[in-house]
């Protein structure tokens, strides 16, 4: 009989950071497939509760999971739609935005030129917007594209709610344990929550910002709150990005009066969402340290593009969930401060944790 061979620690853990790099590797290289998982996994959990309540009230599994498809899949069409709309709307009013912003930055140039401020052989003329839009349109994914690309999603979305419920004995068979599959429960719930309550507070953050914005006359009002639902997923600069053609279009139709107002509006929303909304849907305090928050959006940015950055901390949590999962690993996610998220426990005090980090001389 065979011995396997066994290695020092410090051998296995190279061997193993060294697969971790390749992996890393492969991902970039698979990121269309990647994407794909990706987004199945954060829809599958966005709509699983839905699938568990149909089916606790007697509905069959595969019809709860067919309704609970169909309707998301009109939903996302829908948006794809108001999207490609708002935005053949916008590149045909291009003449229209090309002279506003002739106009306004005649304004400036002559502000300028009062206090005696040079600006050399710049014209307003010289900016053009066509040029800009065009380089959207042909940087921008086709229709025929989009669709394969949601129908993948869909398809693959599918069979992870078929085979959700299933999980849990698998992982028992797998590791003999009730705690192991306690843990799991208990880790699935958390990503789950998480996503669920991410996604509630984007869509009241996007519809709030679009409806002031149509108030108040901007263009492409539906695109700039379809926008801001989608990037609200980006921690710190996803709302900084959504609102800055919100912000470009006031400054166009209103002057600077009406780039304030917009301004005035980001800041209050993200007040009034990111605090008590959030924190009513929340049933717990999903407290991430920030600087895995950020490596997470650069890491995720890297490897999957804007779909990565959207994605990155529901996908940074699952990589995490995995790592708590694994005895050898666990220790990762207390260096990381995030060991609580998954026990159950509440993050200690900033200031506790200072006291208990001994002072170094």
């Amino acid at each position: 009989m065979t011995e396997t061979p066994v290695f020092p620690r410090h051998v296995s853990t190279i061997l193993l950071l060294t697969a971790v790099v390749f992996l890393i590797i492969g991902i970039q290289a698979i990121a269309y497939i990647i994407t794909i998982i990706a987004v199945s996994i954060i829809l599958a959990m966005i709509v699983y509760p839905a699938t568990k309540a149909l089916r606790s009230r007697g509905v069959p599994e595969t019809a709860a999971v067919g309704v609970v498809t169909i309707i998301a899949c009109l939903a996302v069409l829908l948006m794809c739609y108001l999207v490609f709309f708002s935005f053949e709307n916008l590149v045909s009013a291009i003449p229209l935005y090309q002279r506003e912003l002739t106009a306004r930055l005649s304004e400036i140039l002559a502000l300028l030129g009062r206090y005696g401020i040079s600006t050399g052989s710049f014209s307003p003329s010289s900016v053009n917007l066509q040029g800009f839009a065009g380089f959207l349109s042909s940087s921008a994914i086709s229709i025929a594209d989009l669709l394969l690309y949601l129908f993948f999603i869909a398809v693959t979305t599918i069979f992870m709610l078929l085979e959700a419920p299933r999980m849990p004995e698998r992982i028992q068979n797998v590791t003999n344990k009730p705690e192991s599959v306690e843990a799991f429960s208990r880790m699935s719930r958390f990503l789950i929550d998480f996503v669920i309550v991410r996604t509630e507070a984007n869509l009241v953050h996007g519809f709030l910002f679009g409806a002031f914005l149509w108030v108040m006359g901007v263009h492409a009002a539906v695109l700039w709150g379809i926008l801001t639902f989608l990037l609200s997923y980006i921690p710190y600069i996803g709302l900084i990005i959504a609102a800055l053609p919100a912000i470009f279009f006031a400054w166009l139709q209103f002057g600077i009066w009406g780039a304030i107002a917009v301004v005035a509006a980001v800041v209050i929303l993200n007040a009034l969402v990111e605090n008590p909304i959030f924190a009513h849907f929340a049933s717990r305090r999903f407290d991430i340290p920030a600087l895995v928050v950020i490596l997470s959006v650069i890491f995720w940015g890297w490897a999957l593009g804007v779909a990565g950055m959207i994605f990155a901390v529901p996908l940074t949590l699952i990589v995490l969930m995995i790592v708590q999962f694994s005895d050898d690993w666990a220790w990762v996610n207390t260096i990381l401060g995030v060991d609580h998220l998954f026990t159950g426990e509440r993050a200690p005090p900033a200031k506790a944790r200072e006291k208990d980090v001994p002072s170094v001389r």
